[in-house]
């Protein structure tokens, strides 16, 4: 055998107890970021997913839209602004958002997998009910804030997605949800991944980032952290080494495993392959998160 057929059957090799360990169980992806602008990167991520399916993880995928959401904001006129992370969310900036998530990012990420051998199933919040949401206030200078049709995640509609997931099919879910009164509420990908993530009792929840995971002083490479426990990561947002748009990945990472998700993954979504990358390697790539 040469080297480069070494090399290959080493890698395999590599992978058979990740594969033997994740076989059957259920693995959330949160799938936005740079990941999501680059064609490149996108056909990689699908790749990932369908990789996973087929050797018999059973992936759920959450994506967000915020680029996208932004660009045709700024088509209509419209600024963004954000308030710890959050965008603020006026009525007519709540459409545009359904419409972008549903309409546009959703039908591509459904059709990109089906078009790669996958059974996939495109949801909103609003399908049968599968996220119910409240309204959720930001947060300046401690002091609550009204940032409009904002939702916060009440419950999920967990048979829905059990049956879905027991069927064959790899569920896509835009984070768009409904409340009581049937309005519509624009929530934080993050959030959602984790509620959804949380319910289904994951194995993983694999979040896409535009950074390679967590470090005590951004930037610095030498502080990168590879893995950490739900305390320490804790003390991290209290002292602020945490803070903008990281938040609510780390909230919802917190809310996941409170729920029953085994370990959370933060990883960087603009190297290709990352998914499997950290899934099926002795060193991951990324930052995670454990009990």
């Amino acid at each position: 055998m040469n080297i480069t057929n070494q090399i290959r059957a080493d890698i395999l090799v590599e992978a058979l107890p990740y594969i033997q360990r994740f076989y059957g169980k259920t693995i959330v992806v949160k799938y936005g970021g740079n990941a999501m602008i680059s064609e490149e990167l996108q056909t990689k991520v699908m790749q990932d997913v369908v990789l996973m399916k087929y050797i018999g993880i059973r992936p759920v995928i959450v994506h967000g839209g915020g680029p996208d959401i932004t660009e045709f904001l700024s088509r209509v006129g419209k600024q963004s602004e954000f308030v710890g992370g959050l965008r603020v969310t006026d009525a007519e900036t709540a459409t545009i958002a359904q419409m972008v998530l549903v309409g546009k990012i959703n039908t591509q990420i459904v059709a990109h997998l089906n078009g790669l051998g996958v059974r996939a199933i495109g949801l909103s919040g609003k399908d049968a009910n599968l996220l119910k949401a409240v309204k959720k206030m930001g947060e300046v200078d401690g002091k609550p804030v009204d940032i409009g049709f904002v939702g916060e995640v009440r419950s999920v509609n967990s048979r829905l997605l059990s049956d879905l997931i027991e069927s064959g099919y790899v569920p896509v879910i835009a984070p768009v949800a409904v409340g009581d009164s049937g309005e519509t509420f624009n929530v934080n990908a993050d959030y959602v991944a984790g509620a959804v993530a949380g319910v289904l009792e994951a194995e993983k929840l694999l979040m896409l980032t535009n950074t390679r995971g967590l470090y005590r002083k951004f930037g610095d490479e030498s502080s990168f952290i590879s893995s950490i426990s739900r305390t320490d990561i804790e003390a991290l947002v209290s002292d602020g080494t945490i803070s903008d748009g990281m938040i609510p990945k780390v909230q919802s990472a917190l809310y996941a495993l409170n729920s029953g998700t085994h370990k959370v993954s933060i990883i960087d979504g603009t190297q290709p392959h990352s998914l499997i990358l950290e899934l099926l390697t002795d060193s991951g790539i990324g930052t995670e998160i454990i009990e």
